[in-house]
């Protein structure tokens, strides 16, 4: 069962691009409380947490509290901000960048 490791500084990122990434995959997840379309997307990825695979890392990215954190996730990894988002790093590069209801597990399931 996956478990969300919360992001609260640009060091955790480097630490994800460079270190973590390079033998996991690793999933962000960038959330906005006070969106309704971001609390969807989040319900959706809680209640399958148990479905994705424990060999990935998965981070919780609170936008709004960290927001230059997530600025920073963009330039990093050259995506285009957006909330809610999943972004999956492997090997140090975003290989995976998908927004809104476009999030879901099964489409996880396939790229973690």
């Amino acid at each position: 069962m996956a478990n969300w490791t919360i992001l609260t500084s640009t060091d955790q990122v480097d630490e994800i691009v460079n270190t973590h990434s390079q033998s996991q995959t690793c999933v962000i997840l960038k959330h906005s409380t006070t969106c309704s379309i971001s609390a969807i997307a989040k319900l959706r990825l809680d209640k399958g947490l148990d479905k994705l695979p424990s060999k990935g890392l998965y981070y919780f990215l609170d936008l709004l509290q960290y927001r230059n954190v997530s600025n920073y996730i963009s330039e990093k990894l050259n995506v285009y901000h957006e909330s809610p988002q999943v972004i999956i790093v492997k090997q140090g590069e975003a290989t995976y960048d998908v927004s809104h209801l476009d999030i879901t597990v099964e489409d996880l399931l396939t790229e973690v």
